[in-house]
């Protein structure tokens, strides 16, 4: 009993200590967030339901790689949940098994996820399965040359499927090929090049405690506090100003060490990457040892361009009109949520109807008058400090049976952002884009797994997480006023900046920028 007793006490001692940065969030009661003591932060939402969901999400990703260090992300991806040093690759497999859910990880151009969904017993070793993978993955060579064949495979994949890449090239494009410009996916000159050693120094440079946030639903706050003070204790938080170590293995008592020359590991990759990147509302080195300190992330610097890749063998040519937008920290990223909805889109053929965006106005407008035209939606790219906004078609070539060329299609495009620009939006549409921007941000947190990544992305971001509430609220506050403002401030020949045009087929479009110039869009 007196054992028992001294436990209780030494446990209630060890959540004092973990609890003293523990907070509720008064405008979302059911979330708690804690900052342990080496500065990883603990958030939970409390909701229930028959699994739970935990995940680690880490302020990295593409935007901070360097020529030296590129396809980095890419790679840890792939080897997420791999052998670590002390499970087997077949033990980690058996693990992941066990846990009757699933378990992914998924890098993105601004964060790294590692994310279970699962019965709610199984949540200690969720955390320990991901703790296993970040801190202590072997990245043995067999392992490694095996991703580099299946990095291989993927970027011929993507590569293949106009409607994946160009989204990528429009960020290279955009971007100027750097910060988020960077690819999603490993370049082809450099899958041979990224090792052990590259990993290892990014992984030092950038995994640290401070860039990390744990989250989870359906499970005790206090437990999964004490499980991440458990797992992730020995990653040590260092002011910047102070030299960083390589992050340390922690000790097994189970297994040897693993020689240093073969010393972080699955998982749907990449493609959930750029799809939902291209779906989104709003959401969202070999090293030198002066490099171990991470600068301050650099500002995305937006130049615009054009880009045209010539490929006659494509069933459709494809035309994509973007322009930088805000980021998610502004206001005004509401009202191009709202107007993202409005325009709205997809394709020629659909088994939608009404609430499905069919009376969105590229779908109005363009779709139900140009048979030749397959697919046009607009899109909305949003990170912490720019975004893409934008229009995308794909058509029918001139060649073929009642086609046009992209010189013919391009002023479409051009001239529903104009009406934005110069044409009053009427209530009712407005109030249908609003409704539906609403209900997609609400079932999609239905999901036990959105709603976790969510939460994590958002402390991630924000230090907090901003109630869905708050959220309807600010949709609910624009107005057809504001939203030409908005439209103003990102399309007016003013204010905007350089437009972003790419286009692959058959051909290219011709003076582009003398469209713009004619609907009084765009700086030109």
């Amino acid at each position: 009993m007196r054992r028992a007793t001294s436990s209780i006490l030494r446990g209630s001692l060890r959540r004092q200590r973990l609890f003293h940065n523990s907070a509720k969030d008064n405008a979302n009661p059911t979330v708690q967030i804690t900052t342990l003591p080496n500065k990883i932060r603990v958030a939970t939402e409390s909701t229930p339901g028959h699994f739970s969901s935990v995940g680690l999400y880490v302020d990295t990703g593409s935007r901070y790689e360097t020529p030296s260090t590129s396809g980095v992300s890419h790679f840890l991806d792939r080897l997420a949940f791999k052998t670590t040093t002390s499970r087997s690759e077949e033990e980690m497999a058996h693990a992941v098994d066990k846990l009757g859910g699933q378990i992914l990880c998924s890098s993105s151009r601004e964060s790294i996820m590692y994310q279970s969904s699962h019965f709610h017993q199984a949540t200690p070793l969720a955390v320990s399965l991901i703790a296993d993978t970040v801190l202590d993955a072997a990245f043995l060579p067999d392992e490694i040359a095996a991703q580099r064949e299946a990095a291989r495979y993927e970027l011929r994949e993507v590569s293949a499927k106009p409607e994946m890449i160009l989204p990528e090239i429009l960020h290279e494009v955009a971007y100027g090929e750097k910060t988020l410009g960077n690819p999603l996916l490993c370049p082809e000159h450099r899958i041979d090049v990224v090792d052990e050693s590259v990993m290892r120094a990014f992984m030092t440079q950038w995994y640290r405690p401070e860039r990390m946030v744990i989250a989870g639903a359906g499970m005790h706050h206090e437990q999964l506090v004490e499980l991440a003070d458990k797992c992730f204790s020995s990653l040590k938080h260092i002011p910047e100003s102070a030299p960083q170590p390589q992050v340390s293995s922690r000790p097994s008592t189970n297994t040897p060490q693993v020689p240093s020359q073969l010393l972080p590991s699955s998982s749907p990759s990449l493609y959930k990457s750029l799809t939902r990147a291209a779906s989104s509302y709003l959401y969202p080195t070999g090293v030198s040892p002066e490099h171990l300190v991470p600068p301050l992330p650099s500002t995305a610097t937006y130049t615009g361009g054009h880009r045209f890749l010539h490929d006659p063998t494509l069933e459709f040519n494809h035309v994509y009109l973007s322009f930088e937008g805000v980021g998610i920290h502004d206001d005004d990223v509401y009202a191009l949520a709202t107007m993202q909805v409005l325009l709205g889109g997809g394709g020629s053929f659909s088994a939608g109807g009404p609430g499905k965006g069919m009376y969105s106005r590229l779908y109005t407008h363009i779709l139900n008058h140009y048979p030749q035209i397959d697919h046009c939606a607009s899109f909305h790219h949003i990170y912490t400090d720019s975004s893409l906004f934008g229009l995308f078609a794909s058509f029918v070539p001139a060649a073929g049976r009642q086609g046009n060329s992209p010189a013919q299609i391009f002023p479409h495009l051009v001239h529903q952002l104009s009406l934005l620009l110069y044409t009053p939006t009427s209530r009712v549409e407005l109030n249908r884009a609003k409704n539906q921007l609403k209900s997609s941000l609400m079932m999609a947190l239905e999901s036990r797994a959105v709603e976790v990544e969510d939460l994590g992305r958002q402390v991630l971001v924000h230090n907090r997480k901003v109630p869905v509430s708050e959220m309807c609220e600010k949709i609910d506050a624009v107005t057809p006023e504001s939203l030409r403002a908005v439209a103003a401030r990102i399309f007016s020949p003013d204010t905007a900046k350089k437009a972003t045009v790419v286009c692959m087929g058959k051909e290219d479009l011709g003076d582009w920028r003398a469209v713009l110039r004619k609907y009084g869009i765009g700086g030109y």
